[in-house]
């Protein structure tokens, strides 16, 4: 029996096809669902899945960012220039907020006390929000920052958020 061309051709292409997915299955048999991943584990410590961000809050965080922050911090969470060494009066600049800077590295719970109480006096300049922003506000404004950080920044300031207690 003589099978034409163009049926073998699309027998060979209905082959590959099932190979790539049942093969990707394989590979990678627990695929998270978007939005969602797996616990996370550092230094023997492992936490929940980092938590999906609310657009919502996200969007809302913008706007307060906007009028609030980015005056210091930049309209794109950069940061002021040279932010790693002290002014003439002693002070740090503005540091980024996205992944160039160093908020990533900090808990939650610090990251809201610093907006709420300010930075320290003796070496910033960042001012008090406490009696201007509304805790739900302090954390939207967190939550636009985090939306601007990549992978694996997200996933190492969670680690460091849940495995503190911090929340």
């Amino acid at each position: 029996m003589k099978i034409k061309w163009p049926q073998n051709k699309r027998l060979l292409l209905g082959i590959a096809l099932l190979i790539l997915v049942f093969g990707g299955l394989l590979l990678n048999p627990k695929a998270p669902a978007p939005g969602e991943s797996d616990s996370l584990t550092l230094n023997g410590i492992t936490v929940p899945p980092v938590p999906t961000l609310n657009p919502g809050q996200v969007a809302q965080g913008k706007q307060l960012y906007a009028t609030y922050c980015s005056a210091c911090h930049g309209a794109n969470l950069e940061g002021q220039p040279n932010w790693k060494q002290r002014g003439a009066d002693g002070k740090l600049p503005a540091p980024p907020h996205d992944s160039s800077g160093h908020t990533w590295h900090h808990a939650d719970d610090l990251l809201l006390e610093i907006i709420a109480n300010g930075g320290d006096p003796t070496i910033s300049t960042m001012p008090a929000f406490k009696d201007t922003l509304s805790e739900a506000e302090m954390r939207a404004v967190l939550a636009f920052i985090k939306a601007s950080w990549g992978r694996n920044e997200r996933e190492f300031q969670w680690w460091v958020t849940a495995s503190s207690g911090s929340r």
